[in-house]
This record gives C-alpha cells, structure tokens and sequence, in this order.
C-alpha cells in the first residue's frame, strides 16, 4: 500500500513538474511571438519615421540607404546613411543609429542636432561626424541671433573652383514666383524652407528645426504633399507651432503661399549675382567641395 502511495505521489510530481515546463516553454513562445510583433511594427513604423524627417527637417540631406542591424526579436537597430547633393557632388554626411524595441522606438536625435562650436570672433553649427558646416537659416519674425545674421556670399564667391550650398533667408516671405524670379538660373534651388518656431536665438542656437521640402520647380502638388506631410508627422495635434501653420495655409491660394528662405547650390562664382540683393536678409554657408576635372557639375 506505501509503496503504491509513494508511485502515485512520484507521478503526479512529475506530472506537476512537466505541466510547469511546458506552460514556461508555451509562454516564452507567446512572449517570443509578441515581441517579434511589436518589434516588426515599431520598426516599421521607426523606417516611415526617419524617411519623413528627412522629407520636412533636413535641409538637402539624402538618405542613401537605410539598413536593420542587430535585429532579434526584442529590437535592434535602424541605420541610416546619408549623404548631400551640392551641385552634383555627393558629400558624406553623419549616420544616424536609431534604436528600436518590442516597447518602441527611438530616432537618433543626437546626430540629427547640429554641434555648436565658437573659435574667436567666429560661431557656427556642425556635421557632429563629417565636422562639415551646417547652414543656418534665419527667421524674418526673430530679431537677435546670436553672433548676427550672417552674409558668407561675398567670402563663399572667393573660394574659387568650388561648389557650394547656401542657406538664402529672406527679408520677408516672398511667394513662389517671387522666389523663381530672385533666384538666379545658374544655382539649384536644393530645398524650400517654409516654417520654424519663434525662439530666443541672441544667447546661442535654440536647437530648433526648420521645416521645409526639396522641391525644384516650386509647385502646388509638392506643396500639398509637405502639407500632408506635416499632418502625418504631428497626427495627434500636439505641436502647436505646426498646426498654426497647417490651419493658416491648407486652404490659402497657393499663389499667396510664402517662403522664408532657400538653400541653393551651385558653382562657388555663380553667387556673385546674390551679392547685394535687397530681398536677402542672411547668406550661411553650408558644405563646400572642390571641383575636380572628372566630375561636372550640374550647373
């Protein structure tokens, strides 16, 4: 009778113990599943994302491609290689790591924020990884800028045998055919800025984006698509600059619609027809490169 009491008892441990195993074993491949799941999801959703600052935040910077790295099922890694078009040369430019889990997803805004650095009389943002200039634009609404509003188009038209990208900010808005007239035939226009915050800038770099879109021939479909954009990129209505600016331009004209400022690119002595223009507020130079006999530039 013991020992047929002991067997029993033996039994049902082990059955006890194998009913633990499997329903661990059953729930590590549930939590497995979910997470590759979520993870898939924030991953695409961490790809759309990237393209889309790109698209309205990053003034003529091309993504050339954009990879999964480290992937498991609880995350890894995006990254993105980037690179500028300055008339025709492709100019390397910082790769951005952004990080992704079955939680969420986080973009690299690290490398996206330029660096700031002040060396004598002279103050300038940077490329954190290239150390390549950014062009800065400036706001016609905001007064004071630390170190001044800048015009390099004088110092950019010395630099012989280059090409070049210039960030133009104007006086005031002008509209789309104000901007095609000004601009001279022989630079690209690379990019439309179209909106930043209001900021105090008079005690160094706020660190805010500019918003904006490539767009060469200045039309209406481009202008409707960056406003998509926009709507996409704060769906859920928490960024009050930017919805400000949606309601006041969706349904204006597009004739009436304005521009701030343009980054252009082109050949170093193609700028001197800029020089002292009354509609231009600020010229920042932005990367530079020298022109070599086997590659022609596209103007």
């Amino acid at each position: 009778m013991g020992s047929s009491i002991q067997k029993a008892l033996k039994k049902a441990k082990i059955k006890h113990w194998l009913s633990i195993v499997v329903i661990s074993m059953a729930s590590c491949l549930i939590l497995i599943f979910i997470s590759d799941s979520l993870s898939t999801r924030h991953t695409t959703q961490l790809h759309d994302r990237l393209f889309l600052e790109h698209r309205i935040s990053q003034p003529n910077v091309t993504i050339d491609s954009q990879v999964t790295a480290n992937n498991t099922a609880f995350g890894g890694n995006i990254i993105t290689n980037r690179s500028k078009n300055v008339d025709g040369y492709l100019i390397p430019w910082s790769t951005l790591t952004s990080s992704y889990s079955w939680m969420g997803s986080s973009v690299d805004f690290n490398e996206l924020t330029p660096g700031s650095h002040s060396s004598g009389k002279t103050d300038y943002e940077y490329d954190k990884q290239t150390k390549q200039k950014v062009a800065t634009f400036y706001n016609p609404a905001i007064k004071d800028y630390y170190g001044g509003v800048q015009n390099q188009l004088e110092a950019v038209g010395e630099l012989k045998n280059h090409v070049a990208e210039v960030a133009i900010s104007f006086k005031k808005p002008l509209t789309m055919k104000q901007v095609k007239d000004r601009i001279p035939e022989n630079l690209n226009i690379a990019w439309l800025y179209m909106h930043s915050e209001i900021a105090d800038e008079s005690k160094g770099p706020a660190g805010l984006p500019v918003y904006g879109y490539a767009d060469t021939e200045l039309s209406k479909d481009s202008f409707e698509t960056f406003i998509d954009d926009l709507k996409t990129y704060d769906s859920n209505n928490s960024m009050e600059a930017i919805q400000r600016y949606i309601n006041e331009n969706e349904h204006k004209p597009f004739n009436e619609v304005t521009v701030l400022g343009v980054m252009v690119t082109g050949q170093t002595k193609n700028f001197h027809e800029l020089i002292g223009k009354d509609f231009i507020r600020g010229a920042s130079v932005g990367v530079t490169a020298p022109v070599v006999p086997y590659i022609k530039p596209t103007k």
